[in-house]
């Protein structure tokens, strides 16, 4: 099988990976109002780590058309949405980390795409959504952005930053030991195991679930 195969077979099983996880999320409860948590983008996010900026830059789309053709309920606005949030955080991780390989570079290239997730999402909730809500003006959303929009996507940039991080190492050696991926490490490649990055990663991941939790009123 050579490159390009075997590229296409990875993006493939991704794109599937990427909507039966989206498909499953968009059947739990909202976290606030109508606003859902979807993980695929921690997917999106290894695939650009693991082969560059390619491969979320190709699957995101097809998700985001099987989405809108199935079972989703926003139509093309709410396709082109997904695909905007998706590209805003897994695409600064992936050519970040490509220019950077080392521990350094994937907590920057995570954290820039958090933020840039949270800035542009601001932005397009603020002129998107009045279009596919029937009922709620943009006044409405523009009172909704700090309240409500701007925590969410934080809690969702957090998540997202803090599993990628942590399923990076486990992911890349099993592929690795199946021999899907090259074994090769990088010249930068840390000797010393980042226990306290996963545990910042680990203690994330904590913060903003009870967050959740206590903006639902659970705990």
């Amino acid at each position: 099988m050579n490159k390009r195969t075997k590229m296409i077979t990875f993006g493939a099983m991704l794109a599937a990976l990427c909507y039966v996880i989206t498909f499953f999320s968009s059947q739990m409860p909202p976290v606030v109002l109508f606003l859902k948590y979807d993980p695929k983008d921690i997917v999106l996010a290894l695939s650009g780590l693991i082969w560059g900026p390619i491969m979320p830059l190709a699957v995101a789309p097809i998700v985001g058309v099987l989405e809108m053709f199935t079972y989703s309920t926003t139509g093309w606005i709410g396709c082109v949405m997904n695909i905007v949030s998706s590209y805003a955080f897994a695409l600064p991780a992936a050519l970040i980390y490509r220019k950077k390989k080392s521990l350094t570079g994937a907590v920057i290239g995570l954290l820039s795409g958090g933020l840039l997730m949270i800035t542009v999402m601001l932005l397009w909730n603020y002129l998107l959504t009045p279009l596919y809500m029937d009922g709620i003006t943009r006044e409405q959303i523009s009172g909704m952005l700090i309240p409500m929009f701007l925590p969410f996507n934080a809690l969702k940039g957090g998540l997202n930053a803090g599993f990628t991080f942590l399923l990076y190492k486990p992911v890349t050696t099993a592929l690795r030991r199946s021999n899907l991926i090259e074994r090769k490490e990088s010249p930068n490649a840390p000797t010393k195991k980042p226990v306290f990055l996963w545990f910042a990663a680990g203690m994330l991941i904590v913060t903003c679930i009870l967050f959740i939790l206590a903006w639902k009123g659970v705990i």
